[in-house]
């Protein structure tokens, strides 16, 4: 037995609220790596074997792995280079304060560095002298080509 279902065109009325929900910031960079067929074809076996949920998850492991394995080596460069670790947020207000102690910033981050989007391309190239980044660097188009001379 068939039913029809008969709904008038102006079924119904009601008013959207629409907000801007915020920019969702990546938790992680991608990467794109060529490996060799055989190498590959192992990766694929441990996967079936049930090692690993995917090629994906086999990478990540094996990074981790090797990161762990060579610890001491990141630890030691990255006090003598003074370089900060993880993630280090800066926003026009921490760099007003520079800006008006006449302070300038020279950043080095491992990790991800993120300039946010109230940060002018102006107060960006009056309060950062230098900015080296190992690993990723996020902010506005117009700050990082304000800063374009000054990324290491």
């Amino acid at each position: 037995m068939a039913y029809d279902i008969h709904i008038p065109s102006t079924w119904m009325e009601f008013e959207m609220n629409v907000r801007q929900l915020r920019d969702k910031t990546p938790e992680s960079e991608k990467i794109t790596i060529n490996l060799g067929y055989v190498d590959l074809g192992r990766v694929d076996l441990l996967v079936q074997e049930g090692f690993y949920q995917n090629r994906t998850d086999f990478i990540r492991t094996a990074i981790r792995n090797q990161l762990a394995t060579e610890g001491a080596q990141v630890e030691k460069s990255i006090e003598r280079h003074t370089l900060e670790l993880g993630l280090r947020d800066y926003d026009a207000t921490y760099l007003q304060g520079l800006k008006d102690k006449g302070e300038v910033l020279h950043v080095k981050v491992v990790g991800l560095a993120r300039i946010a989007s109230d940060v002018t391309p102006e107060l960006a190239r009056a309060t950062i002298g230098s900015l080296t980044v190992l690993g990723a660097l996020q902010a506005s188009k117009e700050v990082k080509a304000a800063l374009a001379d000054r990324i290491m």
